[in-house]
């Protein structure tokens, strides 16, 4: 029960790694805030932990959406101990056919939304002076054909949290990245179909060059979640721990 007591925020959680983080912090004892678009199911997953949970309608690139939420939740459990940003989209398109909404939504989302979340819940963390945050990056970071939005939206969260580590550190708040591979999620079978392949066949090859024979689960990056965010890793920060299967630079 390492999160006992503590209020663990998790954006985009009503749906696959977000899901799997809260259910995995409420499962350690955390108070766990669902924040998500989908209001419906973000309530439907709060339902499925079914203990201490909030769900919470919020657009993460709506500045005043996010603030109002956070102080939702400080209001509702007494703190804001962790916060994951997870929420995200994708877009994806070859440069020539990619749009100025299809970069902006996934640029404001990711990057913009990440932000906004940093920046809210910091100014609850610098005052208790205690806190724990996690980004969601991806080894999409190294470069994917037709995700010039989204690697470059998750490059960005590995700097930002190198930055906020450094910046948040002195009032004992850790930042840090996680980096997953292919995880069997709803969006990653989107990107099946945007590649014109069966999800069978991309699972296929993503195993193909895995060092560790098979694909992610939500389970495994909540598990890396659980890790960064607890009390014993309080002398890790600015770090990205990459969870893809295979040996990642």
């Amino acid at each position: 029960m390492r999160y006992q007591g503590k209020t663990a925020v998790v954006t985009g959680a009503a749906h696959g790694i977000g899901e799997g983080v809260a259910q995995r912090l409420a499962e350690e004892g955390a108070r766990v805030a669902l924040l998500d678009l989908d209001i419906e199911g973000a309530q439907q997953a709060a339902e499925r932990i079914g203990t201490e949970t909030l769900a919470i309608a919020c657009d993460v690139s709506d500045r005043n959406e996010v603030e109002q939420a956070l102080a939702q939740v400080n209001d509702a459990f007494g703190s804001i101990d962790v916060l994951v940003c997870n929420a995200g989209v994708t877009r994806d398109n070859l440069i020539h056919k990619m749009t100025d909404d299809d970069w902006d939504l996934v640029i404001d989302t990711h990057l913009k939304g990440s932000f906004y979340c940093c920046r809210a819940a910091q100014t609850y963390m610098v005052k208790q002076r205690y806190g724990k945050i996690v980004l969601m990056s991806s080894r999409a970071a190294l470069g994917n054909r037709g995700q010039t939005n989204y690697t470059a939206a998750k490059a960005g969260l590995q700097g930002m949290a190198r930055v906020l580590a450094m910046e948040l550190g002195p009032c004992n708040i850790n930042v840090n990245a996680i980096a997953p591979g292919h995880i069997d999620t709803a969006m990653t079978r989107a990107t099946a179909a945007r590649v014109g392949i069966s999800y069978e066949q991309l699972q296929e090859k993503t195993i193909q060059a895995n060092a560790i024979k098979r694909v992610g689960k939500p389970a495994d990056i909540a598990a890396a979640v659980a890790f960064l965010a607890a009390d014993e890793s309080s002398f890790i920060t600015g770090q990205v721990l990459w969870v893809a299967g295979r040996p990642t630079v």
